[in-house]
Parts: C-alpha cells; sequence; structure tokens
C-alpha cells in the first residue's frame, strides 16, 4: 500500500489555475517574485532546480513569505529532494517519472507531481500512489490531443500539463476537464527576473488572473 500525496486531501495547489515555473536564485529574486506574484493574485511559485541558489530562493520565499505556496522544480534525484524539502517545499515538481524521487517525496510526506510523457508513465505513476501527474513537454508532445488520448483510459488521474504553453493558449487546456492546472513561465520572463523588473511580473500576473477569470468558469477560486 503506497502512501497518498496529499494526507489532507487537499493538493497545496489547489485554487490556482496556474503554476508559474521561476528560474530564480537566491533570497533577493526569491522574494521579489514572490511579491510580484501575490501583487498580481497568484499564490504559487515553482522554483526550479535548474540554477544555482534556487533552494535559498525556496527558504526565502517559505520562512518569509508563508502566505505563498513554494514549490520545488525540475527535481531529478533524491538529494534535492531532502534539499528542497529541508527548504521548505510544499510540493515537489519533476520533469519525468522517477521512482526513487517519488519514494523519498512519500518518506517526507510531501507531494510529487512527476512528469509523463506516455501511457506507460502515467501506469507507473499510480502504481506508486501518484494520481496528478506533469504533462511534459506538453504542446511538442501532441498538446490538447494527447491529453485527451492520455486521459481517456485514465479517469482518475488529474494532469497539469507544462512546455509550450502560454497565456493565449492557457485557458484552452483548463477548460479540459482532467486539467488541474497549467505551468508556464510566461508571467515570470527570466529576463524581468533579472532585471529586478518586479512590476512588470505584477501586471503579468495580475493580466493572467483576470483573463483565466474571465475565459473559464471555475478556474479562479
Amino acid at each position: 500500500m503506497h502512501a497518498s500525496q496529499e494526507p489532507s486531501h487537499v493538493q497545496p495547489w489547489s485554487g490556482c489555475p496556474v503554476i508559474p515555473v521561476v528560474v530564480a536564485s537566491g533570497r533577493t529574486q526569491g522574494l521579489g517574485v514572490a511579491d510580484a506574484l501575490a501583487a498580481g493574485n497568484i499564490r504559487v511559485a515553482e522554483f526550479t532546480f535548474r540554477v544555482d541558489g534556487a533552494a535559498e530562493a525556496i527558504r526565502a520565499v517559505a520562512e518569509e513569505r508563508p502566505e505563498m505556496v513554494v514549490a520545488a522544480g525540475t527535481v531529478i534525484n533524491t538529494d534535492q529532494v531532502d534539499v528542497a524539502v529541508d527548504a521548505g517545499a510544499r510540493f515537489l515538481v519533476s520533469p519525468g517519472l522517477n521512482r526513487s524521487v517519488i519514494e523519498r517525496a512519500h518518506e517526507h510526506d510531501v507531494p510529487v507531481i512527476p512528469g509523463v510523457a506516455s501511457p506507460s508513465d502515467i501506469m507507473a505513476a499510480l502504481e506508486l500512489g501518484i494520481t496528478t501527474v506533469k504533462l511534459f513537454p506538453a504542446v511538442p508532445l501532441g498538446g490538447i490531443a494527447i491529453l485527451r488520448a492520455f486521459a481517456a483510459p485514465f479517469p482518475q488521474v488529474r494532469f497539469v500539463p507544462t512546455g509550450g504553453i502560454g497565456i493565449d493558449t492557457a485557458a484552452d487546456w483548463l477548460r479540459e476537464s482532467a486539467v488541474d492546472a497549467v505551468g508556464g513561465s510566461w508571467m515570470v520572463p527570466s529576463s524581468k527576473i533579472a532585471d529586478q523588473d518586479w512590476d512588470a511580473i505584477s501586471r503579468l500576473s495580475a493580466a493572467t488572473w483576470e483573463q483565466l477569470a474571465a475565459e473559464v468558469e471555475g478556474a479562479v477560486r
């Protein structure tokens, strides 16, 4: 019997239709992004382990902005699981499905969203007690057509499509009944983070929130 993803039955990202994928390093960038997203009504941030200093950004947000649900992304090994959880990540996101990563996350009692790209991946996730998966890379894999093809034989699975999705297409994905949220970086461009242009990120975040609220019934809760 495998542990469930979230004992409370409420996932940390629940209620937010978009999970921003943030490439930020260190305390200053971490807090700057968190504050900018919050100003635009987005309360979730996934800081990826693609750059040094990601754990420091996660720790700063977890400790100083507890109202923000902070996640660790691009988690690909058990050492990163440990570092992310120690830094205060509320959930983990991986580009693929790795049994050791999932099992270590379960040991920490922290939800993990593994990446899937095939029915075999989805079946492996279910065997490990996972029912929410990241469809990645969503658009190159085949877009909404592939999502529907995967969702049909797995009605118990929820998807977080990520990869190639932008503000102009996010609503289309969110209208799919199998989709929990979408992942994307359009509201947190790396250039704006590097320039510490927090006002621009706030504007992009607010525009995203308003557009999804207007276009997708029930997307914003």
